[in-house]
């Protein structure tokens, strides 16, 4: 089974996925295109783009020098208040994320500039769960080009209220908080994403233009975990709340 395969039903099936071996990680991102491409017939068109490790944290965790960049197709995208089982997941974790939806399309070619330039290309702000799924052998072993060949572990989103009416909104000081069960687990400043969320969207261009591609109008980004990932053992109630955004709920059973 080629690498391309092996990926694609390690998260079709949920099996456990070791790390790929002889990549560096514009290898890995080069394999995500094809990647995607596959899964897209099972998961539906792409919808968003995420990013993994914008947190000091989550770096750390995953033993990674720098954030890693994946896709969200349109089929693991759910409204707030979804119901989803557990068992479909391997190891599912949930992660309080603020989400952007773009409002015009930003080709490679567009240079990196200050990052609060680029608010110009957002439509709407948005509070986020993002699912992950430790679905590897090691997830702290598995290194950047398998987690980048893998969408850096997503496993889909739920998403809140877009709001329009963000601009005049303190985005870099907004508090986040994580629930399950009721019981507040983790507590942080959306400072954390990168110094500001639209850094950490700035970051993705960036990245992405070195990478030859285009972030498509219409498309959310979710832009990383600002409290640290919590991962979900059993049936459990989730609530994320993120101040002036609001609140997201899920219920894994």
């Amino acid at each position: 089974m080629d690498q391309v395969a092996r990926i694609v039903a390690n998260r079709l099936n949920g099996t456990r996925l070791a790390r790929l071996s002889g990549l560096d990680e514009n290898e890995g991102y080069v394999l995500q295109q094809d990647v995607n491409r596959a899964l897209s017939a099972t998961l539906g068109r792409r919808a968003g783009y995420k990013i993994g490790g914008t947190t000091a944290a989550m770096r750390q965790l995953l033993q990674i020098e720098r954030p890693i960049a994946g896709e969200i197709f349109a089929r693991t995208v759910h409204a707030n208040g979804a119901h989803l089982p557990l068992a479909q997941f391997v190891r599912p974790g949930v992660e309080t994320e603020i989400a952007v939806r773009l409002a015009r399309t930003i080709e490679p070619s567009d240079a990196p500039r200050d990052p609060h330039e680029w608010a110009g290309h957002v439509d709407a702000v948005m509070p986020a769960i993002e699912i992950v799924d430790d679905r590897y052998e090691d997830v702290v072993r598995a290194g950047a080009a398998t987690l980048a060949a893998d969408n850096n572990c997503n496993a889909g989103s739920v998403l809140g209220e877009a709001r329009t009416d963000w601009r005049d909104l303190p985005l870099d000081r907004l508090t986040a908080r994580t629930f399950v069960d009721g019981q507040l687990r983790a507590e942080a400043v959306s400072s954390e994403l990168m110094g500001h969320p639209l850094r950490a969207l700035a970051w993705l261009v960036e990245r992405y233009g070195r990478l030859g591609r285009t972030l498509e109008a219409g498309c959310f980004v979710s832009l990383g975990t600002i409290t640290p990932v919590q991962w979900i053992e059993s049936p459990a109630e989730i609530r994320i709340e993120i101040e002036s955004l609001g609140a997201v709920s899920l219920s894994l059973t």
